[in-house]
Order: structure tokens, then C-alpha cells, then sequence
């Protein structure tokens, strides 16, 4: 495979994992939050929808950046290289397929003629002015 197909695919593993993370922090926000509501005790309404919110909140968090990050490499802009660089670097532990993304995504961006690829593209861009 070609460079910008290893980086195209790492945007799409990174964006799918990023959507992946809010659909769990959403799943773990209704779950938690709708089994206080269910019990209709006042007391464990109230804890499970802090403890809902927040780990929810966490999760969804967390993920947006890996989303963002993935739509930047789309655009094959380098700040979202370096993004997706640490991001990769905390995905290692999320064992097994964070490690497993992780890995590829620092295997691809980290590679020389990686770097050599995002700076072509980034002298091609026409200067703000």
C-alpha cells in the first residue's frame, strides 16, 4: 500500500473508534441513568445519573478527538498527524484493539516517509494571506 492509503485507513480506524467511544459513553448514559429511573427511588436517581453523566461523559469526551483528529488526516492536514500521534498513544491501552490500532496508526505516522508526505502536502497549500 501507498502512504496516503496507510493514512487514509488510519483516519477511518481512528474516526470508527472515536464513533465507537460516543455510542458507548451514550449506551452507558442511558443504561445507567434509565436503571435509577426505573427503580423510582429518589436517592438512586440521583447517584445514577451522576454516575451515568459522568462516565458517559468520559467516554464520549475522549472519543470526540479521535473523530476529529480522523477527519483532519482525511484532509491530510499535520496538526491532526500529530494529534493521532498521541492519541495513539493512549489507544495502546485500550487492550486489544486500541493496542491494535495504535500500534498501525504510530507505525504509519511515525515513518519517515510519512512525515516527508504531510510536509509535501502542506508546502502545496496556498498561503493565507
Amino acid at each position: 500500500m501507498k502512504t496516503d492509503q496507510h493514512v487514509t485507513l488510519v483516519a477511518a480506524l481512528q474516526i470508527g473508534f472515536g464513533v465507537l467511544g460516543i455510542l458507548i459513553g451514550l449506551v452507558i448514559f442511558v443504561a445507567v441513568t434509565g436503571g435509577g429511573i426505573l427503580s423510582q427511588d429518589a436517592e438512586a436517581i440521583a447517584i445514577t445519573s451522576i454516575v451515568g453523566s459522568v462516565v458517559g461523559g468520559i467516554f464520549v469526551l475522549t472519543s470526540i478527538p479521535e473523530v476529529i483528529g480522523g477527519i483532519g488526516l482525511l484532509k491530510r492536514k499535520n496538526w491532526a498527524r500529530i494529534l493521532i500521534i498521541i492519541i495513539s498513544c493512549l489507544d495502546l491501552l485500550a487492550i486489544p484493539f486500541g493496542t491494535a490500532i495504535g500500534i498501525y496508526s504510530l507505525w504509519v505516522l511515525l515513518r519517515e516517509d510519512t512525515v516527508k508526505y504531510f510536509q509535501e502536502q502542506n508546502e502545496s497549500l496556498p498561503e493565507a494571506k
